[in-house]
């Protein structure tokens, strides 16, 4: 690791751990509701569950052929994979010890209470012993195993336990057996109670009952364990003739892949973890010894229990935006006016409500669309079929290549194409991450498009869970660039200058970078100058550069990054100007807004895009103005409270760490989720007050 490399730049993976700290120190925050810290908690599993999948197991495959190419923070994959190693045991232990020593005690005294096999009444074994023999015991198969050369591929990311016997007459060899616990299986069984919620974890439950899978033989330990593969692979899309069939081998790839984390119980002896770590040839820096349930994020189920909603925080529904009429068609407002909405406070039904508008208008003629990711069930889905089967001209490009929903949109794009939809699966190299859905209606006029850029999916599950931005619109240039956007992404046509919008790979970075040297000028002719911005990850050496440049210069830099931020700010002669918070709460910081002052016409984009190298390279996005003034001014006084919050706002130091801004939770102050839920229902109840005030003069009839 170099000096100035280091100086310069926060190593990626590093910062993101940070990130997961933030949400791990939710779940230590003892001022929020107790439900609530678990679910933080679960999240911090599931995050290092991914995190080791893609990250670390693409470091693994560098540092294994011995690649010695630093990163911008100047770190070798070996550096870094140290570097992780020791990073995430202190993370796990911090978990467990707030699991075990804060919030299952808590739970206890909320009467939702953990049984362990020795706390079992007679009740409770009759109990287990019916469920083990009725509902458990059919779906176990144990599995001998004779050496560390004969173990069976055992499922990524699925619960195990490793038993071992006492050895055979006239032998001292330990023998081992594998018992895969079926991911059929509940994870929690619910005990009978007279009183609260009682449940035993299903590891703890077949412990009890080993003796009828291995009768006639004497146990001598048994503990749960649980491996992660690495999943960083992808198709050589050069050589592929079918995308679809070579993205369905990639997932058969993943089940086959290297061990990259082994998570054991605590109590395993170093015989069994040696047994465990020679079998699956994991590397001795990938072994977590745990002491509590492995895997918390299977403990989620607990977080639904009905009749705790003191547990849980206040509900926060939704508001149906007042800039959508619900008793005419979303068409004939957006010819009025462009609507911009901001989940989860807004509903997400509008963009919903028009694509099934569009489905059954007789006047649509063609719907196009980007499909990343979106719900099992979609309702999205389900239009863009209808609209087909009722002979409009649908096109979806569904992106086979997006992390870990790969199964399911390989299963949307063939019922897509079913149903006579015109599907494509992306451009060639890159990852289309871009949202965006164009609807073409004949009216008297013309043709007029209907266009909706999105910060987020087309999920409205997740849109009640990520603060995102949709902007609908039927702007002419925006309908334009709209249509030359598609035909570039789906046809053979090389991509044109736009008129408005931004496209990367090709210019939206030039894009970003020539805004920040408009600031810079500015600043050098006396002007006022600044730039900010919030997005979910900050990593691009060349935008850090800029910003660097802009600090020098004199510009303000305020950045609101979610996660990952390789920036250092508050560096003396490189980075004084610049301030770097992070807003961690309930809702899933998702939206990137950016603000250029423009010597006091402020320029306001909306974007799919980080400022990381992989969405400016290696991804087809979208940087798209929103120039409208109240959808403008409606972005600018969302940043102006993210900006403000001193709640759950967290501020980047130059050393890398974070800390909190403010007071934190324990004293009042602003909270910025909550101020944008209020002003959402402030909004609503000011329109009702309008429409109250508003008189309507009754006329006779003609």
């Amino acid at each position: 690791m170099t000096k100035s490399s280091a100086r310069r730049y926060i190593n990626r993976e590093l910062s993101w751990l940070e990130f997961n700290q933030r949400i791990l120190e939710q779940a230590q925050d003892e001022t929020i509701p107790l439900l609530e810290r678990l679910k933080f908690l679960t999240i911090v599993s599931s995050n290092l569950d991914e995190f080791f999948m893609v990250r670390v197991g693409g470091l693994q495959s560098l540092a294994t052929r011995k690649t010695h190419k630093t990163d911008p923070a100047g770190m070798t994959p070996l550096q870094q994979l140290n570097a992780i190693a020791e990073r995430t045991s202190r993370m796990v232990s911090d978990q467990y010890a707030c699991y075990t020593q804060s919030i299952e005690p808590a739970l206890e005294k909320a009467d939702i209470r953990r049984k362990r096999a020795a706390e079992l009444s007679d009740r409770h074994r009759e109990h287990i012993r019916h469920v083990f023999e009725q509902e458990i015991f059919p779906l176990l198969s144990p599995i001998a195993v004779p050496s560390t050369s004969d173990l069976p591929l055992l499922l990524n990311r699925a619960l195990h336990l490793c038993v071992r016997l006492k050895p055979a007459a006239r032998s001292r060899k330990p023998r081992y057996a594998v018992v895969p616990l079926a991911r059929q299986l509940s994870r929690l069984v619910t005990l009978p109670s007279e009183g609260g919620y009682e449940f035993i974890l299903i590891e703890d439950l077949v412990y009890t009952m080993l003796a009828q899978l291995f009768p006639g033989l004497s146990i001598v330990e048994c503990v749960p364990f649980r491996i992660t593969r690495n999943a960083d692979m992808s198709v050589r899309e050069d050589l592929a003739g079918d995308l679809l069939a070579e993205m369905t081998e990639v997932l058969e790839e993943r089940k086959r892949s290297d061990c990259v984390r082994l998570e054991v119980d605590q109590g395993a002896s170093s015989g069994l973890l040696t047994f465990l770590q020679r079998s699956l040839r994991a590397p001795k820096n990938s072994i977590h010894r745990v002491e509590g349930p492995i895997d918390i994020t299977g403990l989620s189920h607990l977080t639904d229990l009905r009749g705790h909603k003191q547990l849980h925080y206040e509900p926060w529904s939704a508001v149906q935006s007042p800039d959508v009429a619900s008793d005419k068609k979303v068409f004939e407002t957006l010819t009025a006016r462009s609507i911009l909405l901001y989940h989860p406070y807004e509903r997400f039904d509008p963009v919903v409500r028009l694509l099934e508008e569009a489905a059954d208008d007789p006047d649509v003629v063609a719907i196009k669309q980007i499909l990343y990711r979106t719900s099992r069930k979609s309702p999205i889905i389900d239009a863009l079929i209808r609209a087909s089967e009722k002979g409009k001209y649908v096109t979806a490009l569904v992106e086979l290549k997006a992390r870990f929903d790969e199964a399911r949109n390989i299963e949307w794009a063939q019922g897509l194409q079913d149903a006579g939809v015109q599907v494509v699966y992306g451009v060639k190299g890159l990852k289309t991450h871009a949202k965006l859905m164009m609807i073409v209606r004949r009216e008297p006029t013309g043709l007029r498009r209907y266009i909706h850029f999105g910060t987020g999916n087309y999920n409205e599950v997740t849109a009640r869970l990520y603060s995102d931005v949709s902007y609908l619109t039927c702007d002419p240039d925006l309908a334009t660039d709209s249509t030359m956007f598609f035909n570039a992404i789906t046809g053979y046509s090389q991509p044109q200058r736009f008129r408005r919008i931004e496209m990367a790979p090709l210019t939206l970075r030039e894009r970003v970078i020539e805004q920040i040297e408009n600031e810079i000028e500015r600043k050098k002719q006396g002007q006022k100058a600044f730039v900010r911005a919030k997005m979910n990850s900050l990593a691009d050496p060349g935008v850090i550069r800029a910003l660097y440049a802009a600090s020098k210069a004199g510009v303000s830099v305020q950045l609101n990054i979610r996660g990952i931020c390789c920036l250092r700010p508050g560096v003396d002669g490189m980075s004084e100007n610049i301030t770097v918070t992070s807003i961690v709460d309930r809702f899933l910081e998702h939206a990137r807004i950016l603000h250029f002052c423009n010597g006091g016409k402020d320029l306001v984009f909306i974007s799919t895009a980080d400022w990381m190298p992989r969405n400016l390279d290696r991804r087809v996005e979208l940087l798209v103005p929103v120039e409208d003034a109240e959808s403008r001014n409606k972005l600018l006084g969302i940043l102006d409270i993210c900006f403000k919050d001193s709640v759950n706002a967290w501020q980047l130091l130059s050393n890398g760490t974070y800390q909190r801004v403010g007071a934190g939770r324990k004293r009042k102050g602003i909270r910025a989720q909550e101020a944008l839920y209020r002003e959402a229902q402030e909004r609503v109840r000011h329109a009702q007050h309008l429409q109250r005030t508003t008189f309507e003069v009754h006329r006779p009839q003609e």
